[in-house]
């Protein structure tokens, strides 16, 4: 009787490792991190945006114009929508997810993203939605109706001590310098396996990355007074960690940056920031860097983790011209927004996604008036003036414009803007050619 029990255990165990997969845990954790971008008036209000200027990505980044696979021959949808078009509240930028694993192993990930629409993303996902898909080695038609992406069976190569020829299976290309930081890391291997046409193609990277772009709010509120002073309102439900104000600008003898540090911001709170010692560009990024890391580790990334996203956005964060507040989002946030799933479940999960709230103050809005103004009265010296002017906002450009209200100054001005930001927002043609 006992060794007949013992058989029926073990068949029970057996049965459930190969139909019950849901749910188990396997020995294997994964990591992330990403950016949620936003951009404010001096009122704090959300402004709607579209990026003129982006970071280049690697050519062989997948989006819904360019895919190899025969799941992405899209009809209809929003995700036919170009990025470059889409003016939204919010750009989620470059979220990577690492894996760690003592051994080999097949995982299915799921991140869904109920508010937005992911634009981006590498390796080759299983689905990514919402879009009307035909297979061409399918029949029917294929419907995906959520937002999101998944990767189906995505294996995962644990590090081995003699990685020759390891690395030489991930992608390269001579663009996207904020891609490839990324790679900078202990982590697994991941592999996709996906067909086109009649051929079968594995692509390799050391992490999943995807990016996306949507319209909804983000838990921080910040406003400028008439002194240009910078204060912060918490309005949601939960504490927010690691604030740190963020001020680069270049005063005509170089660029400068200053910060200023809070810890925490309670519930419904708001404060009022301390004034700071302004630095050159160089030593203040080498210090403000260094802070940032050591906060992304508290979060829970691992110290390379953490390096490599401060590489990534080193010169975005800590070097483009402007205002901004970046901040650590609650984990509630980010598990409501951005819901990620495994199966098998991993023994343990990070995300840490940093929120970038960039500020256009009062101050700017009137600099960039000025200048237009006196660029639609003046000649060509006043018009590059006011060319380099709206060039130093970048990608926020268009809403300094929207804020800055020039068709109740000058309908000169106001033609002029758009024609500026039109020259502006035209890439170059070799940029332009590679996304064809």
């Amino acid at each position: 009787m006992k060794i007949q029990s013992k058989l029926y255990a073990i068949q029970i165990l057996v049965l459930c490792a190969g139909l019950c997969p849901t749910g188990v845990r396997a020995d294997y954790s994964a990591h992330e991190w990403g950016t949620f971008t936003s951009v404010q008036g001096g009122d704090g209000v959300l402004q709607p945006w579209r990026p003129l200027q982006t970071s280049e990505l690697p050519a062989f980044v997948h989006d819904w114009s360019r895919s190899k696979s025969d799941l992405n021959l899209v009809v209809g949808g929003p995700a036919m929508v170009n990025k470059g078009m889409m003016v939204t509240l919010q750009r989620m930028e470059t979220p990577v997810i690492y894996f760690y694993a003592n051994s080999g192993m097949k995982v299915d990930v799921n991140v869904d993203f109920p508010k937005g629409i992911i634009t981006e993303w590498y390796p080759q996902a299983s689905e990514i939605g919402p879009c009307i898909s035909f297979k061409t080695n399918a029949p029917a038609v294929t419907t995906i109706s959520k937002s999101g992406a998944g990767w189906k069976n995505l294996k995962l190569i644990a590090p081995v001590k003699n990685t020759a020829g390891l690395d030489d299976r991930l992608a390269q290309d001579n663009s996207g310098s904020h891609y490839f930081a990324a790679r900078e890391t202990a982590s697994a291997l991941v592999q996709s396996e996906f067909t086109s046409g009649t051929s079968k193609v594995v692509e390799t990277e050391k992490f999943i990355f995807y990016r996306g772009a949507g319209s909804f709010a983000t838990p921080l509120r910040v406003s400028v007074d008439a002194a240009n002073d910078i204060a912060v309102e918490n309005p949601g439900g939960e504490h927010l960690a690691h604030l740190f104000l963020i001020r680069v600008h270049d005063g005509g003898r170089g660029k400068t940056g200053s910060v200023a540090a809070m810890n925490d911001l309670a519930a419904k709170e708001s404060a009022r920031w301390p004034k700071t010692e302004t630095l050159p560009l160089k030593e203040f990024q080498k210090q403000v860097g260094a802070r940032m890391k050591a906060v992304l580790v508290a979060e829970g990334l691992f110290p390379k983790e953490a390096g490599a996203m401060v590489n990534t956005w080193n010169d975005s964060w800590f070097a483009e011209e402007g205002d901004r507040v970046l901040y650590i989002l609650p984990r509630t946030w980010t598990d409501e927004t951005l819901p990620l799933t495994f199966n098998p479940k991993p023994t343990n999960l990070v995300r840490v996604m940093v929120g970038r709230a960039e500020i256009l103050t009062p101050k700017t809005e009137k600099v960039l008036s000025d200048a237009l103004v006196k660029a639609a009265e003046g000649g060509a010296d006043e018009r590059k003036a006011a060319a380099r002017e709206l060039k130093s906002l970048g990608r926020f450009a268009e809403p300094a414009l929207r804020l800055a209200k020039l068709e109740n100054v000058s309908t000169n001005a106001f033609m002029l803007s758009h024609q500026l930001l039109s020259e502006i927002a035209a890439p170059p043609q070799s940029a332009a050619a590679k996304f064809q």
